[in-house]
């Protein structure tokens, strides 16, 4: 079975919203088979992980695995911390991650051109990027890295 987990989250939200109505039990109702559909698919797929790895890359496996990491997250078991894996995020990216505490991640932006539709590109990659392996994380917080004035003698 495959179970499109964003998908899965739109439908969620959209239900939560829709509780305010007239339909208020149907619509819990449907909100419950969309959540055991959620673990059951999250469930089969360390199943199938699991088989397909065996015991040494089967909790490799679970971690990379976006649904299962999304279930193992939400319960505090996931086997990487908050700090490994939004630094595993940034891979590739610009930036150097000063810290992690409280739902809050620190980075500073590396060799930025300066110009700002870049900078906001980039930090909005970089968003997304940490968004997809931490969903915990609340706030991102960017700092530039600072520009260092070249002091040299002057031409004769």
């Amino acid at each position: 079975m495959t179970y499109d987990v964003a998908v899965s989250g739109e439908r969620i939200e959209r239900l939560l919203g829709a509780l305010m109505g007239s339909e208020t039990r149907a619509t819990a109702e449907e909100l419950l088979r969309e959540i055991v559909g959620l673990y059951g698919a999250g469930l089969e797929r360390v199943i199938a992980i699991v088989t397909e790895a065996g015991a040494a890359g089967a909790l490799r496996g679970l971690a990379e695995d976006p649904l299962v990491s999304g279930l193992l997250v939400l319960h505090d078991l996931h086997p990487l911390t908050t700090a490994e894996r939004v630094r595993a995020a940034l891979d590739g990216h610009p930036a150097e991650l000063l810290s992690v505490e409280g739902g809050v991640v620190r980075l500073r932006l590396e060799g930025a051109c300066g110009c700002p539709s870049s900078r906001i590109a980039v930090t909005e990659s970089i968003e997304r990027a940490i968004a997809r392996v931490a969903p915990e994380v609340a706030r991102v917080d960017v700092e530039s890295a600072v520009t260092l004035l070249q002091i040299g003698r002057r031409p004769a």
